[in-house]
């Protein structure tokens, strides 16, 4: 049987930060509008209807964590994904999520008596 050696409250603790990174909703948005091109802060916040303060506080948290880059062009800031990771990450999240919802939307046809 391998052993399987301890893990250092601070290594857990990183992976536990980086992990609700994506547990905010407004991130997720922002995340798949820059999923294709850089956006300037404005940019998002017209796409997301929010305010520019909401939209620049998760842009600054997720540059941070270097998930994302940021550039400035005048009195514009530009923000896109660094790290291309995070999409495979949301994508194996969501596969997995619809492979449940189709087996429950399954059980519940079968409760229903059809196939």
């Amino acid at each position: 049987m391998k052993q399987v050696l301890p893990i250092p409250p601070e290594v857990m603790q990183q992976v536990a930060e980086y992990f609700s990174l994506l547990s905010e909703p407004m991130r997720l948005r922002l995340l798949h509008l820059l999923r294709d091109e850089e956006k300037c802060v404005q940019e998002l916040v017209e796409a997301t209807q929010t305010s520019q303060a909401n939209v620049s506080k998760h842009l600054k948290v997720m540059w941070q964590a270097g998930i994302l880059s940021r550039r400035s062009e005048g009195t514009c800031a530009y923000y896109r994904v660094e790290d291309e990771m995070i999409f495979e990450l949301c994508n194996r999240v969501c596969d997995r999520l619809a492979t449940r919802l189709e087996q429950q939307a399954h059980n519940f046809r079968l409760l229903n008596g059809k196939r």
